[in-house]
């Protein structure tokens, strides 16, 4: 396994990929996690081959010095929420920094973790910047790329099923906007194996793949598989699209980071599905994982879920 650096590195996918680099390069890889909080990725530190530093800032003089003597670079940095110069400094701004960094360091193999319904039409912020920083990427003649856009991402540790299994056992009713949307869950797992599938396949530069599981839900089916399986299963109340809203405007104006947001319900107006125009997992060998397969156990064994607060500060961690 030749080094590799991982941005975001300490997150929900990132830790898996490292875990999975760990094992795909039988304990000889050399991976470097740069991190604002090392103190919170700690459990990083002790996997072999991985090297975790701190990092004040990902500035370009920075991604320069963390680039020296890589031969790839994977970015799993994103944000769901923010106003508009927020998603465009994460989205957009970054990958540039990232491009001109590769070209004076002398990288040019890029792994780019994008989103479903990136466009630069979508009806969201956060999918129209993804798009943006997409397009900054392939702009760069200096880079070997790889992008992988996956649906809504489950696991142990994802901010979605387990949000609303919490939630479920705080609240006697869900009340739930955009109930109808419709999603195409994929395992963390799969997404990080694709990462090294792709850094081991010199023939996927240049192409772009949908990273889905292997079936479809609304978002209400999802909301009550998540309750049911935690052991707190709860009516679903559908809410009207104006008052789905108001509902999402409220919940910004609480402190710490949005259980949901007006842009998130944007994002939500585009199926969250594959389009069929481009190759998907199995194109990478890989064959996907059922949400059934994975989450019943994950979810069964949570006992009475911790409190809102608490998840906002994993949140924050990750």
């Amino acid at each position: 396994m030749k080094p590799v650096l991982v941005l975001g590195g300490s997150g929900f996918v990132g830790r898996t990929l490292c875990e999975q680099l760990i094992h795909d390069g039988d304990g000889a890889a050399r991976i470097t996690v740069p991190s604002r909080r090392p103190a919170h990725a700690k459990a990083l530190g002790m996997l072999p081959g991985l090297e975790l530093l701190p990092a004040k800032s990902f500035d370009e003089p920075e991604l320069v010095r963390l680039l020296r003597g890589k031969y790839a670079v994977v970015n799993l940095i994103a944000t769901l929420h923010g106003s508009e110069a927020a998603f465009r400094q994460v989205h957009v701004e970054l990958p540039r920094r990232l491009a001109r960094a590769c070209a004076i360091a002398g990288v040019r193999r890029v792994v780019h973790v994008s989103s479903l319904g990136a466009a630069t039409d979508a009806p969201s912020r956060y999918q129209r910047s993804k798009a943006e920083g997409e397009a900054v990427l392939r702009a760069a003649t200096n880079l070997d790329l790889t992008v992988l856009r996956p649906s809504v991402i489950f696991g142990a540790d994802d901010r979605f099923l387990n949000l609303f299994a919490r939630l479920q056992a705080l609240f006697p009713l869900m009340p739930l906007a955009c109930a109808d949307a419709r999603f195409q869950p994929v395992w963390v797992n799969d997404v990080a194996q694709a990462i090294v599938r792709v850094l081991h396949s010199p023939q996927t530069i240049g192409a772009t793949y949908e990273a889905v599981g292997p079936k479809t839900y609304s978002l209400k089916e999802l909301v009550q598989r998540a309750g049911a399986w935690a052991g707190h299963p709860r009516p679903v109340l559908p809410l009207p699209a104006a008052l789905g809203r108001l509902q999402a405007g409220l919940l910004e104006l609480l402190p710490g980071e949005p259980l949901m947001s007006r842009d998130n319900l944007d994002s939500m107006a585009v199926p969250n599905v594959a389009t069929g125009r481009l190759p998907t997992l199995e194109a990478l060998g890989i064959r996907p994982t059922a949400l059934e397969a994975v989450m019943p156990q994950v979810l069964s064994r949570r006992g009475e879920p911790a409190r809102l607060d608490g998840w906002r500060r994993e949140a924050r961690r990750g």
